[in-house]
């Protein structure tokens, strides 16, 4: 197959290259394997996985920011769900080893800049707290409620 192939057609090269590694697998000598690509393309597995886990955990920080800076629109109800969602996702996408590589503060930091401009209900939202209320385990594992009440949010 052409050398430009993983440049023209991912897939037909993700598979062209995954056959040839089960028959290295299977102990046949292959010189057509694309190594710099395959080892560049297991690496982007990997951090398409942290920066997955990354955006829907400032998908929940976001929409508690948006609870804590609006508490009286009536939105709040759908924000909840929202991050009950992201929650979820953020699970699904959270390996261990992720935990040395999450800079929480430095995510929390970027839903607060998101929330800041923003104009709800024809004003601005109230201050949020200056560094994040909530460990990870609590941000991937405490229910709505227990989020709510670490930003400071009546039930």
């Amino acid at each position: 197959m052409p050398d430009d192939l993983y440049h023209r057609d991912a897939l037909a090269w993700s598979e062209h290259q995954a056959a040839l590694l089960r028959r290295v697998a299977r102990g046949e000598r292959i010189n057509d394997v694309d190594w710099d690509h395959v080892v560049e393309e297991i690496e982007d597995v990997g951090l398409s996985e942290l920066n997955a886990a990354r955006s829907y955990l400032r998908q929940v920080l976001v929409h508690l920011l948006k609870l804590q800076g609006w508490p009286d629109l009536s939105a709040g109800h759908h924000w909840r769900s929202e991050i009950v969602a992201f929650q979820t996702e953020a699970q699904d996408h959270f390996a261990p080893s992720m935990r040395q590589k999450l800079d929480l503060e430095a995510i929390y930091q970027r839903a607060r800049t998101q929330v800041a401009p923003m104009r709800l209900g024809g004003s601005a939202p109230r201050p949020s707290p200056a560094t994040c209320p909530v460990s990870l385990d609590q941000l991937l594992h405490a229910t709505c409620a227990e989020l709510e009440a670490a930003f400071g949010l009546a039930s």
